[in-house]
């Protein structure tokens, strides 16, 4: 039989598949011998058989009545009876963490009569009836679908009447009533009475965190980290420990580091006499950890000497929830802590100082998409003025946008293109669309460890908490700053997660640390511990990798960057740009020439200007290769709009004028070439072939170039790619031509020039015929967006507004194929592609020009698809670089590397 249950005893942090995260690292800290209150896993095998058949597994009522007997019998206690109950907490656990998942039920076994012993055996009516009216209001909003804002209503309501500030200052008799409060509301929103039962409530509890699983904010998370929708969650069951027993009692959240800066330190929030959903909640203010130490001095040692147990085990920086309990200090939970880009880099390297790892496993715990991050720009210093408010700067970045104050109009007016920060007193999971949604997060109440703090550091949003001078009201939709300045909704904000700060108005950004350094600042990598730390991954990344770095660069300024930034060679330069601007009515020209002569004479116009350009990048990229890519667009791109000739001509007939012939003429050829599809028309190879004299223009230019850079002393290595390519005969055609004109400026010049030619592989039959095409192509260049739009039969521009967005909601995609590689379709011809034309010309040189390049995902299959470089935009070549090194060492597809 398949077991589903497992006692803390039985597992550890190897088997976090199985028990998920928080209860994997629960039987960590058990076998550490560290102070955890004892409990059992139901399994994510339970979790999938119940979600596959919507009915509990066989056996599973069986396991959970076993493991919860064996706790009964260490507590000394039965579940819920009337004179010392045991009381145990529900929490789900997935792999990952994952906000979004069911809230923590804590309390399960009170029902009014095992109130009465709690109140008994505690010596505190008050503490029974505070735990009572949690597990009503837990049980009532995460199990039976009660909406928490009622809850919270109501608590409001009783808290104004009896004109208390928080529901620590309300009596015991005034729990009493807020627990009747809370059963009429389920009783009336429900149907059905509280359950009293303690049996029936921790299996109600079990299941809810199974369904919780497809829930709208759990599936939203995965959708945006990547996580598969078939892992499952776990769910643990824990005895409780309580710290909400009075002074002397109380919960925390803690780090081993800083998790927004990364330096060492006991870092964390503390709240005497509550337990730790108050603390993640924000819905009281925190005192720092380190005010433990006075408050406790015991319980402060014990948790330092704990914590070091945990970051020397783990090596790495830990997140700990932990409960005092009458002077007892308890841990209930730790994990690998997430943190910011900063602090991920910042750790990695002080822990390879420290000896805990190796350059390797450091350069395996940062990302390319933390690098990023780190290359956003800050606010400039010297314009931001006063600011609004400050609170907690949670997770770095800086951000403008109008304010919002509500999680659905975040994600309205983002879907309308406007930057949004969301604005609340606290955020909880229901917020979790609209700080996806936003450029940044604000709140008045909570810490470090707060739901807003948590999840927009784990997003990579910029987040400031507890901003307690602001006075947020949701309902008129404005906040009120100390001075009485009101900021209406709409108005505009600007974040500050760095500093704390926030601003009214826009502030202008300015570069970021790192930024400066990939731009050839060295001196800050010894002034910057983060730029420090970025530079040491960056030069592990080069010394490991496998893939070479290359940039797509249509300007002499692009490539330049795009080498300051590390690439090592141009693997795209578009010509078409370089017939933009004053050129467009040479274009012209040429299209509408009637005769040779007149054709030959806009070509022979725009061959200085095209050579210029070339000549500006073999400069920049001397000695890297430079890889051309001939015309790809059609030519009616270069053309004036249909539309607004015609109105032009209409116009001028309307004023009894004679329309220009000039326009006369450009409105038959746009005619002419007028393509219901130009995606798939007249474009690219087709384009060279049937229009006289294109590529040799281009080419004649390239090599003229090559000439220049040659008797200037420089080392050119131009490449040219023709696009579109379907069939070998094409290329070969092409490759006759540019053979004739790269004789012929040889001979003109009397020196050499050598420019291998090769193709973009972007057609799907180019890829299933890659063999035959390599019989003319020295290398290969996947076009990675065209072989998706060919692959999957749409084109990028028509679909993505149209139905992109239910496609994502519905998973049929993961992730746009167009930002994470299709990897079951387009991947697929990338791989035959390669076999095939490898098999051809063993040293075929292969790579890939679309913007995949720079993914981070994608570049981990490109490497295992044993490509020899990615090319992507000059700012993603530092990410390129770091993800190229992490895809060496893992030797793996890269799905590890989230």
């Amino acid at each position: 039989m398949v077991r589903y249950v497992y006692d803390f005893t039985e597992g550890g942090r190897d088997l976090a598949g199985l028990l998920g995260g928080k209860g994997a690292n629960l039987a960590e800290m058990t076998r550490l011998g560290l102070p955890v209150p004892p409990g059992f896993v139901v399994s994510t095998e339970a979790c999938r058989a119940y979600l596959a058949t919507g009915a509990e597994p066989e056996g599973m009522s069986r396991e959970v009545s076993r493991h919860l007997a064996a706790l009964e019998q260490s507590a000394g206690r039965r579940l819920g009876q009337p004179e010392d109950p045991l009381l145990v907490s529900v929490r789900s656990g997935a792999r990952f963490s994952m906000p979004g998942m069911m809230e923590t039920v804590l309390d399960i076994g009170l029902n009014d009569d095992s109130v009465q012993g709690l109140a008994r055996v505690s010596g505190s009516a008050r503490f029974a009836w505070d735990s009572y009216r949690r597990l009503v209001q837990m049980f009532g909003s995460t199990v039976m679908g009660v909406d928490a804002a009622l809850f919270e209503r109501t608590l409001a309501t009783l808290k104004e009447l009896r004109g208390v500030p928080d529901d620590v200052h309300l009596s015991t008799g005034d729990l009493v009533e807020l627990v009747e409060a809370y059963k009429t509301l389920v009783r009336d929103v429900t149907g059905e009475d509280f359950p009293q039962s303690p049996a029936e409530q921790l299996q109600r509890a079990i299941l809810a965190v199974f369904e919780s699983w497809n829930g709208e904010r759990a599936r939203l998370y995965r959708r945006r980290e990547h996580i598969p929708d078939d892992l499952g969650t776990a769910v643990t069951v824990q005895r409780m420990v309580y710290g909400n027993l009075g002074s002397d009692s109380g919960s925390g959240v803690a780090f081993t580091r800083d998790p927004a800066t990364g330096r060492p330190g006991l870092y964390g929030d503390y709240l005497p006499n509550a337990q730790g959903e108050d603390v993640v909640a924000g819905i009281r203010n925190t005192v720092p950890l380190t005010e433990l130490e006075r408050l406790d001095p015991r319980s402060y040692r014990q948790l330092l000497d704990h914590m070091g147990t945990l970051e020397r085990h783990y090596r790495d920086l830990c997140d700990i929830e932990l409960t005092i309990e009458r002077g007892t200090l308890w841990m209930l939970q730790t994990r690998v802590g997430k943190r910011t880009a900063e602090a991920a880099f910042a750790i990695a390297a002080e822990l390879v100082d420290e000896g805990l790892i190796d350059d390797d496993e450091a350069l395996a715990r940062v990302s390319g998409e933390g690098l990023a991050r780190l290359m956003f720009p800050r606010f400039d210093a010297s314009r931001t003025g006063r600011p609004l408010a400050r609170g907690l700067a949670a997770s770095p970045g800086a951000a403008s946008g109008a304010a919002v104050f509500d999680s659905a109009e975040a994600v309205r007016r983002a879907a309308a293109g406007e930057q949004v920060v969301l604005v609340r007193q606290e955020t909880n999971p229901d917020d979790l669309p609209g700080m996806v949604a936003a450029r940044a997060v604000l709140t008045s109440r909570g810490g470090k460890t707060s739901h807003a703090a948590v999840v927009a550091r784990g997003m990579g949003k910029v987040c400031v908490c507890g901003a307690e001078e602001l006075a947020v009201d949701t309902e008129r939709r404005r906040l009120t700053t100390a001075d009485g300045t009101v900021v209406e909704e709409g108005a505009l904000l600007s974040v500050d997660g760095f500093t704390g700060d926030v601003y009214a108005g826009a502030v202008p950004p300015a570069d970021s640390p790192v930024l400066r350094y990939l731009e050839g600042g060295r001196a800050e990598e010894d002034s910057d511990r983060v730029v420090g730390a970025v530079a040491r991954a960056l030069r592990h990344a080069d010394a490991v990798r496998r893939l070479e770095v290359r940039a797509n660069a249509d300007t002499p300024e692009d490539a330049a960057r795009a080498r300051r930034f590390g690439a090592r060679g141009i693997g795209l330069c578009r010509t078409e740009h370089m017939f933009l601007g004053d050129r467009r009515k040479l274009v012209e020209e040429m299209i509408l020439a009637r005769t040779d002569a007149e054709r030959r004479h806009a070509l022979d116009a725009l061959l200085p200007l095209q050579r210029s350009d070339f000549t500006g990048i073999l400069e920049a990229m001397d000695g890297l290769p430079v890889t051309i890519r001939l015309l790809d667009p059609p030519l009616h791109e270069f053309l004036p709009d249909r539309t607004e000739l015609a109105v032009r001509i209409a116009a001028a007939e309307a004023r009894g004028e004679r329309p220009d012939p000039h326009d006369a003429e450009l409105l038959d050829a746009v005619g002419r070439m007028h393509e219901e599809n130009p995606m798939l028309g007249l474009r690219g190879v087709r384009l060279g072939l049937v229009v006289p004299g294109l590529f040799p223009l281009q080419v004649r230019a390239v090599a003229e170039a090559v000439v220049e850079r040659t008797r200037a002393g420089g080392d050119p290595r131009a490449e040219i790619m023709v696009p579109l390519v379907g069939d070998v005969t094409e290329l070969r055609l092409v490759r006759e031509e540019v053979a004739r004109v790269l004789a012929e400026v040889a001979e003109e010049s009397g020196v050499p020039v050598r420019c291998p030619v090769g193709t973009m592989i972007e057609l799907p039959r180019a890829a299933l015929t890659a063999g035959r095409i390599a019989e003319e192509a020295e290398f290969f260049s996947f076009g990675t967006n065209d072989l998706t739009q060919t692959t999957w039969g749409f084109s990028r521009d028509d679909v993505e507004a149209a139905f992109f967005s239910d496609y994502l909601d519905k998973g049929i995609f993961p992730a746009s194929p167009f930002e994470t590689i299709d990897r079951a379709g387009v991947g697929r011809l990338v791989g035959i592609a390669v076999a095939e034309g490898r098999a051809t010309r063993p040293d075929l040189t292969i790579g890939v020009c679309g913007e995949h390049g720079g993914d981070p995902e994608s570049v981990h299959f490109f490497h295992t698809a044993g490509l020899d470089y990615v090319s992507c935009s000059p700012f993603r070549v530092p990410v390129a670089r770091l993800e190229a090194g992490r895809a060496a060492l893992e030797g793996t597809d890269g799905s590890d590397s989230r």
